[in-house]
């Protein structure tokens, strides 16, 4: 992570573009490339790249460190159990909270769909109150927690775009990157939402929603003493 290979949030790991290109110097070099980037960001100034790995320092007990290795703790624990929470819901009710979390953004639903087939399209939102005002959003919905969406699903959904129409497509689990790459490569707007967006686009909306809705995912905020940091 200290060499800009790996991110981490909300306690899922996520491999960066320089990560990538790493990856494609082999298991020792990797090892060193990332040795020396730590040990620069450590002393806080480049190190030769040919210096061999040397025994790694001791970090000073820093307090407010320590705090801060807490808190991504109970962030993780946080986040780990809401994803568990998704895992329960059946398909119908993710996709009552996907429309809620769209109420809560501001847009107006017109419709949610009924139990059976909907033609690919789960929920129809409108940027205002009488749906006169393009763009019209169909928004796809997949409870699927532990797959990737391919890019088939992806492809289908901007083949039922008709024009003033954009494309939502929210999963409670992942996209695959071909499905990524369809999603960018046409000339019709779809955005990709993830599991863990969906929840943090949840938690930054949550104040905004009635509390009928909050029920359906309901949160406890706690606060902690923080820094400017």
């Amino acid at each position: 992570m200290r060499a800009g290979f790996l991110i981490k949030k909300k306690g899922n790991w996520t491999i960066t573009p320089e990560g990538e290109e790493a990856l494609k110097l082999g298991a020792e070099k990797l090892r060193d490339e990332a040795w020396q980037r730590y040990k620069a960001w450590y002393r806080g100034k480049e190190q030769p790249t040919d210096e061999k790995p040397v025994a790694q320092p001791e970090e000073e007990n820093d307090p407010a460190k320590e705090t801060m290795i807490e808190l991504e703790t109970l962030e993780e624990r946080a986040a780990n159990g809401i994803r568990e929470y998704l895992k329960s819901k059946n398909p119908y009710e993710f996709q009552d909270l996907v429309a809620s979390l769209l109420k809560a953004m501001g847009y107006y639903i017109q419709s949610v769909a009924p139990r059976g087939k909907d033609g690919g399209i789960d929920i129809v939102a409108y940027t205002d109150p009488l749906g006169a005002k393009t763009p019209r959003i169909k928004v796809q919905v997949k409870h699927k927690p532990e797959t990737a969406t391919g890019a088939a699903d992806v492809r289908a959904l901007l083949g039922i775009l008709k024009a003033g129409d954009i494309a939502l497509f929210v999963t409670s689990g992942t996209y695959s990157t071909d499905a990524k790459h369809a999603a960018t490569s046409g000339d019709k707007f779809i955005r990709l939402i993830d599991g863990d967006e969906f929840i943090e686009m949840w938690q930054e909306y949550y104040d905004k929603m009635s509390d009928e809705d909050k029920n359906m995912l309901p949160l406890k905020r706690i606060a902690f003493l923080g820094n400017n940091e």
